[in-house]
């Protein structure tokens, strides 16, 4: 598990990536290009916080962020001639390293006037996050989170994607153990000092999902809208502390 000093730097650059989501917020309007969001947000991680953008190079992936937008998943990449318009929803997901320490959190984002279709399910899949992560304590089954989660989302006629999940994180990126958002026997508990990503994604349709020729961009296969919030979050003694809050 990690020492304090391992949580004061996950702390640290965890508080970084939260003022990246919220700095970010004030550019989101129709017109701009994905790939200008990711360049804005490069520059202020390299020149004002002298930190990494942690997803730059990772299994040689192209961009600092993720862009995902409307029935795009996840890791969306961010390009110059891909304009937001009115109605879209994007999520933006943050991997900062400062000081060999990581941090990881995404965000819904409305563009201009959103549907009330597109607001319900970002408030949902918000809502499965802070439902689940009640159970969060030394003792507990990890695997309880999905059993919360897809009970949740499934009740507003919404499915839970499956092929991808949450992470532990720290020292590395991406660490164990695993975090599935979806009903599942992981025999695996939670530890005080642990810190770990929890990062449903909700669809509107059908869950299943597919890999775009890029070999990174995740779409829904009926084109139905998926939305993602993610979080940072630490095991504590008694319970569970977000690091990163935005």
């Amino acid at each position: 598990m990690n020492s304090l000093y391992d949580i004061y730097n996950i702390k640290l650059v965890s508080n970084i990536v939260s003022e990246m989501l919220i700095y970010i917020s004030k550019f989101i309007k129709p017109g701009i290009s994905t790939g200008e969001i990711d360049y804005i947000c490069h520059n202020r991680i390299i020149n004002y916080y002298k930190a990494y953008p942690a997803s730059l190079g990772y299994m040689n992936y192209p961009k600092s962020i993720c862009t995902s937008v409307n029935d795009v998943v996840c890791h969306g990449i961010p390009r110059f001639n891909k304009y937001l318009r009115n109605g879209d929803i994007i999520n933006i997901d943050i991997s900062i390293c400062k000081n060999n320490y990581y941090s990881d959190a995404s965000k819904m984002y409305f563009v201009g006037n959103p549907s009330i279709k597109s607001i319900n399910l970002c408030k949902i899949t918000k809502n499965s996050i802070f439902k689940a992560l009640k159970i969060v304590k030394p003792g507990n089954k990890i695997s309880l989170l999905g059993f919360i989660i897809q009970n949740y989302v499934e009740k507003f006629g919404y499915s839970i994607v499956r092929d991808y999940c949450g992470h532990g994180i720290g020292k590395k990126l991406h660490q164990k153990p695993n975090i599935l958002h979806y009903k599942n026997n992981y025999n695996f508990i939670f530890k005080e000092g642990m810190v770990f990503t929890i990062e449903p994604m909700v669809n509107i349709g059908n869950y299943r999902t597919k890999l775009m020729k890029d070999g990174w961009t995740v779409k829904t296969v009926d084109k139905s809208l998926s939305a993602q919030y993610e979080y940072t979050v630490l095991v504590t003694n008694k319970g569970y502390k977000i690091l990163t809050k935005f």
